[in-house]
């Protein structure tokens, strides 16, 4: 019981630590998508990647083709030479299987032409998300794309603020976010009723007709006592 109250407390003060927070969100998909740099570092990533397919797509080639060929042959053929083609059918398929892992396996020389090739601009991202949340004093920017949100008010949308820092014109795309912004029930004026003023000099209408005197009953007047 004790344990559960220590949790309670710790969760507690973290989520008032959180919500005590000017809290932002960007699109990274998108600002890739849009930024010039980014789609070029993707295109020179795709041609090397393009390759080594093609090279793979050969040799899985020339693997097909022994196989079909062994099978073909398997009884015209003396032991000599099936037994050389399947040492040969063995290389090609060692070969390949080296050629994949070597480009493709975590640390292989796809992750390290990634590093090389994308981390300039994400570095480059990564600084104007900084410098636009800083301008807008913003503690905390979540990625849309690496997070998935339940919900999200577009007006804390930093993404056309990232791209225009980089340099991309938005004036397409600011349409369609204030279109997002205005849509959003949260982000609609309420009308307020406003209260009617009572002017402090003016009596209410019930109260001077309480003192009014009534015009058609007699004036009364006190008799003086007797002694």
């Amino acid at each position: 019981m004790k344990k559960l109250a220590i949790f309670s407390l710790i969760f507690l003060i973290t989520a008032m630590s959180v919500f005590s927070q000017r809290v932002a969100f960007i699109n990274s998909n998108m600002i890739r998508s849009k930024f010039s740099e980014s789609q070029q570092a993707e295109q020179r990533v795709r041609s090397f990647v393009d390759e080594w397919k093609r090279e793979i797509s050969i040799m899985q080639k020339n693997i097909d083709n022994l196989e079909f060929e062994i099978s073909k042959n398997r009884l015209i053929w003396t032991e000599e030479e099936k037994g050389n083609k399947e040492k040969e059918l063995r290389e090609i398929r060692e070969q390949n299987d080296g050629y994949a892992k070597a480009k493709f396996a975590p640390n292989g020389e796809y992750d390290m032409i990634v590093r090389q090739i994308m981390l300039p601009v994400d570095q480059k991202i990564a600084a104007a998300v900084q410098k636009v949340a800083n301008q807008k004093n913003f503690d905390i920017v979540f990625d849309q794309s690496i997070q998935p949100l339940a919900y999200v008010n577009f007006k804390y949308d930093l993404t056309l603020d990232v791209l225009k820092e980089l340099g991309v014109d938005i004036s397409d795309m600011e349409k369609e976010l204030q279109e997002k912004i205005q849509k959003d029930p949260a982000n609609q004026k309420k009308e307020t009723v406003q209260p009617r003023r009572v002017s402090r000099t003016k009596k209410p209408q019930q109260e001077q007709e309480m003192e009014r005197p009534d015009e058609n009953k007699p004036i009364e007047f006190s008799q003086p006592e007797k002694k």
